[in-house]
């Protein structure tokens, strides 16, 4: 199985840790973030990885070289010239990612510590149908996805500001949506990947996702007893540090 670890990003919520490492090389109970992640996958399955990078790139090369690409098939996608969001990151790696065959691949945030079941969520997606699975959950957040009474994907919302995407729902076709948070994790399989032909440089997934709710299947899944820790905020370090305990 395969999948896509995002670690290119610029780490801005755990200043001053990333004042001289990338975000994917600050440490948890002595292991960088990278390495908990890439250790889940390879637990669960996954034998060939792409990481994708950009802020202290070389230390990432570097990193992955010492530990002897933790005995995996591992690829870099290298955005160092130019930082492409997570839509663009997927559409610059996907040459990596289909060398050895067209394949679903499950894409991971390197700052996402979970006990999510990767492997099942890998064999529901399968099992589907969809296009794309996206691993949601209840947790609090300001920005929602929509899905309706078969977890197919309608759109996006911000609580805040009661902003919707791809276009406006009226009050009754809102409350006919379920809003669930999104939790970095999700797989896309090969019918989705002539999609990303129509998008150029940087773009968010999320947006490729939105605006293709009506032509094809984005489905969400759900795992009972999911725990989930962004440790892109320096607050939640000491909550992931118990987590993994």
């Amino acid at each position: 199985m395969k999948a896509l670890i995002f670690a290119a990003g610029l780490g801005t919520r755990l200043k001053p840790l990333t004042n001289d490492r990338p975000k994917a090389l600050v440490t948890v109970n002595g292991v960088t973030l990278l390495e908990h992640v890439i250790r889940r996958l390879s637990a669960q399955g996954f034998d060939e990885i792409v990481i994708n990078v950009h802020h202290f790139a070389d230390l990432i090369i570097d990193f992955l070289r010492q530990k002897h690409n933790f005995g995996l098939t591992i690829h870099v996608s290298d955005e160092r010239d130019c930082l492409l969001e997570t839509g663009g990151g997927i559409k610059k790696a996907l040459p990596l990612l289909t060398q050895s065959g067209e394949q679903p691949f499950l894409i991971h945030n390197v700052d996402i510590l979970s006990n999510a079941d990767l492997r099942t969520l890998f064999e529901e997606h399968r099992a589907s149908g969809a296009d794309a699975t996206l691993l949601v959950s209840q947790r609090k957040s300001s920005r929602n996805l929509l899905f309706d009474n078969d977890k197919r994907l309608r759109g996006w919302m911000n609580l805040d500001t009661r902003q919707t995407k791809p276009r406006d729902f009226d009050d009754m076709e809102l409350r006919d949506l379920d809003g669930r948070a999104f939790s970095g994790i999700h797989i896309i399989s090969p019918t989705l990947f002539r999609d990303f032909d129509a998008w150029q440089g940087k773009f968010s997934v999320i947006d490729f996702y939105l605006s293709l709710v009506e032509s094809r299947m984005i489905k969400a899944s759900e795992q009972e007893g999911l725990h989930l820790i962004d440790v892109g905020k320096l607050e939640n370090l000491e909550q992931a540090a118990r987590f993994l305990a």
